[in-house]
């Protein structure tokens, strides 16, 4: 009964133990939420590196050992320092240098185990070491950067790399002066990680200069722009890098844009064929290759006037667009298909017209637009024109103004625009600019409303001036004649 009663008491001193570690982890490193790790990986946590195989022992670290000498707890940290010379207890001296944490992790308990059985043993990383490296070379300045031990080196090379850098011959040198050269590309396309390891304290990163990055771009299935090495060409390009062509590749229609031709300053087109990629065509810095396809061989047709722009509100007017077709492609399939091209507002889709070999071929595009089962009695064919007119909608202008008539209408215009374009009010006819606007349903709207298509604006004739000066004349020869007729009258009776 003592035996299992001291079992029991060293196992809750080793589970307090523990606790107490952790407790002190999470106070070092933070919360999850303060503990994010940037997109470069410059930085860890203890959780990180003891649940990874490869976190190696790094300088700086701080280890905590945990276990049960007969029924006393012992616990105490142990920090790794450039030696990586470590004590276990007063049982050994382990050299942690090239070992990773599992590896450590597993001599250390051993050890422990070998002297106290039964001992409940632990050993945790309590703090992962930080450390700094130098890159230089192809950036924009020499700089020190703090990483870990879990920091490859792609994240540094990818941080500080300038358009001019090459990802294919970047050296790392360690401390001791051992260097070794890595290819990056190889890392990424191929996923060999050993040509993108893990860094040391106290690495130098040297970036080397790009020498030749060409494009390739069309039929293939990787696109992109790659850093060739020596001795790699056109094939490589092709096959490799943009891991071979498509499909539709058409391999007889191969351009080769070469910007540094001694030649021409300004560049210059190279075409080429199936029979370059089979000779390994030499490529040159900065070279793009575009390789077509078979579906840039299919019949073109030509649209415009009256087109919408992808916003029923801004029609692109005067635009010519080309479209490929399928060959046998019915004109109602065909408008339906591109539906967003007949959509503005200020389309005359009843009134559109096909121009073919010079001959105009009126059709009619609303039943085809919204009819989904309407089929038309014209296929599409190569080169022809489809031109949708514009709406011609006006807004009439009539009485006390310059120039009456029906004027084009322009959205968002208010009445005094129209007046304006018909000359403005005749001011001995027109008071205070006083209006009339009835829309095309005979509604009449004030001066704040919209102007909508076929409204009428009348300007007022209400001066009392322009009136009285109108009848003056009548009245007056009126009232000469009365009293011309009363002197008369006047004079014949003195006479009697």
């Amino acid at each position: 009964m003592i035996v299992k009663m001291k079992k029991i008491i060293i196992q809750i001193v080793l589970m307090l133990c523990l606790f107490s570690v952790y407790a002190l982890d999470t106070e070092s490193t933070g919360t999850a939420s303060e503990n994010k790790i940037n997109a470069a990986d410059f930085s860890g946590t203890a959780q990180r590196a003891m649940s990874s195989s490869d976190y190696m022992v790094t300088a700086g670290d701080v280890y905590s050992l945990t276990y049960a000498a007969g029924t006393a707890a012992v616990s105490y940290t142990i920090p790794v320092d450039p030696s990586y010379k470590i004590r276990v207890s007063n049982l050994a001296v382990i050299d942690a240098a090239g070992k990773s944490y599992m590896t450590l992790k597993k001599q250390v308990e051993e050890i422990v185990q070998k002297n106290y059985p039964m001992s409940g043993v632990q050993f945790v990383l309590l703090n992962p070491s930080s450390f700094k490296v130098t890159v230089c070379g192809e950036v924009s300045k020499t700089s020190e950067i703090g990483v870990w031990g879990l920091t490859r080196l792609s994240s540094v090379v990818y941080a500080f790399a300038t358009p001019y850098s090459s990802f294919r011959t970047v050296t790392v040198v360690s401390d001791s002066g051992k260097s070794k050269k890595y290819d990056l590309f190889l890392a990424d396309r191929d996923g060999d990680l050993s040509q993108n390891p893990y860094l040391r304290p106290d690495d130098t990163i040297i970036i080397g200069h790009i020498n030749r990055s060409v494009s390739i771009n069309g039929s293939v299935e990787r696109p992109g722009t790659y850093e060739l090495l020596d001795g790699e060409n056109l094939k490589e390009l092709v096959f490799r890098y943009a891991n071979g062509l498509s499909n539709l590749a058409d391999t007889s229609r191969i351009t080769l844009t070469r910007y540094i031709s001694d030649n021409y300053p300004s560049g210059e087109n190279i075409y080429l064929s199936q029979r370059d990629i089979d000779s390994d065509y030499k490529l040159q810095h900065y070279d793009s290759v575009n390789i077509s396809s078979y579906t840039a061989l299919r019949p073109v047709v030509f649209v415009e006037g009256a087109l919408g722009g992808g916003d029923d509100t801004t029609p692109m007017s005067n635009t010519r667009v080309s479209i490929q077709f399928d060959n046998n492609m019915n004109y109602a399939y065909f408008v339906r298909a591109y539906s967003s091209l007949f959509s503005s507002s200020s389309a005359d889709l009843q009134h559109a017209y096909i121009i073919r070999k010079g001959e105009a071929i009126p059709v009619d595009f609303t039943e085809m637009l919204y009819d989904y089962t309407c089929y038309s009695d014209l296929n599409v064919e190569p080169n022809d024109i489809v031109r949708v007119p514009f709406k011609q909608n006006f807004i009439s202008v009539a009485g006390a103004v310059y120039s009456p008539g029906r004027y084009p209408y322009i959205p968002d215009r208010d009445a005094s625009y129209y007046i304006g374009l018909a000359g403005g009010f005749i001011k001995e006819k027109n008071v205070k600019n006083s209006i009339e606007i009835v829309d095309m349903a005979g509604r009449p709207l004030s001066e704040d409303d919209v102007i909508t298509p076929e409204c009428t604006i009348t300007a007022k004739t209400n001066s009392f001036t322009y009136f009285f000066n109108q009848y003056a004349p009548v009245i007056t020869t009126i009232l000469s004649i009365t009293g011309s007729t009363l002197s008369i009258l006047a004079a014949t009776h003195v006479i009697k």
